[in-house]
């Protein structure tokens, strides 16, 4: 079973999601890529002790400090999406780090030369749990924004709340993101 409930942002409405072992999704309900849609018909509003866990740890984040804690939550995905998903995870509040780095951690880890910072590209970009795992925290090798579900503005926005420094960062011109 599917469960959802919302959460009211300074960014915007947002849409979380989960299951019996813990959230699953959450999503700004406005914005260029809700992926919200696509939940089961019988998803059903219900109150989870991991949404209070979730809507703390946004509470806090809105207020520009670093939650220090993760809500339950349960990746639904490939092996190769949940492992980007964790190594997002990893990325300290108000730092980035490139998709070529992510690439180059799966690579180490496999064992191999190299990895492709596309494939990563597009497991970021099929995140579905933004914020708390924060792909808003990659960025284009150089300098660019890149794609961000909720648009590049909140992704930009949610940076700055952090405290990163903005100047050497670019946004896309519309159609060259990727």
């Amino acid at each position: 079973m599917i469960y959802t409930n919302n959460y009211e942002s300074p960014l915007g409405s947002i849409l979380l999601a989960g299951d019996e072992e813990g959230l699953t999704g959450l999503w700004f309900t406005e914005g260029s890529r809700y992926s919200g849609l696509g939940l089961k018909k019988d998803a059903s509003p219900r109150e989870m002790d991991y949404f209070d866990q979730a809507k703390k740890w946004l509470d806090i984040y809105f207020t520009g400090r670093d939650p220090g804690f993760f809500p339950k939550m349960h990746l639904v995905g490939s092996d190769f999406r949940n492992r980007v998903g964790e190594i997002m995870c990893g990325i300290p509040y108000g730092k980035t780090v490139t998709y070529g780095w992510i690439a180059a951690q799966i690579a180490k880890e496999r064992g191999i030369e190299k990895m492709s910072a596309q494939a990563v590209g597009g497991a970021v970009g099929h995140n579905p749990i933004c914020i708390i795992v924060p792909c808003h925290r990659v960025v284009g090798s150089n300098g660019s924004l890149t794609g961000y579900g909720g648009g590049i503005m909140r992704k930009k926005a949610l940076m700055e709340l952090e405290g990163i420094d903005m100047s050497q960062f670019t946004i896309p011109v519309k159609g060259t993101a990727l």
